[in-house]
């Protein structure tokens, strides 16, 4: 896996993903920044919460589950002090579909936390990561 990341401007920069995407980060404005995208620790938590995301949809549709919809919430704290690193997450799922089994749902979000996301398995090395979820009915 490969990216390459560009100084734009200030503390904006543009990050080229291996498989030829972009996105245009941004530093906060205390450093600088103008808000043209978001910050770098946003697209963490964005990258987690995608990475999660995929997961849960997949093995609730390797599950049979008629899921048609999922959506993740994500709230973190940081440390107070350098390196701020994630100190607590809570993901809150919302997926919906017809007749969604809850031990499904609960089994597809502990697998994906404790086994597939790479992602949230590395924050877990310095932050508290909790989930919860809840299941709206089409």
């Amino acid at each position: 896996m490969k990216t390459l990341i560009k100084w734009r401007d200030g503390v904006s920069f543009v990050a080229e993903s291996g498989s030829g995407h972009t996105v245009l980060m941004d530093g906060p404005p205390e450093a600088g920044g103008k808000n043209l995208g978001p910050r770098p620790m946003e697209m963490l938590l964005m990258g987690t919460g995608g990475c999660a995301a995929v997961d849960v949809v997949l093995i609730l549709k390797k599950g049979r589950q008629d899921i048609s919809d999922c959506a993740v919430e994500i709230e973190a704290e940081r440390a107070p002090h350098e390196p701020k690193v994630f100190t607590r997450i809570h993901f809150h799922f919302i997926l919906t579909g017809k007749n969604l089994n809850s031990r499904h749902v609960e089994r597809a979000i502990k697998l994906s936390a404790e086994k597939y996301c790479s992602a949230s398995i590395m924050l877990a090395k310095t932050a508290v990561l909790t989930h919860d979820f809840e299941i709206v009915e089409m």
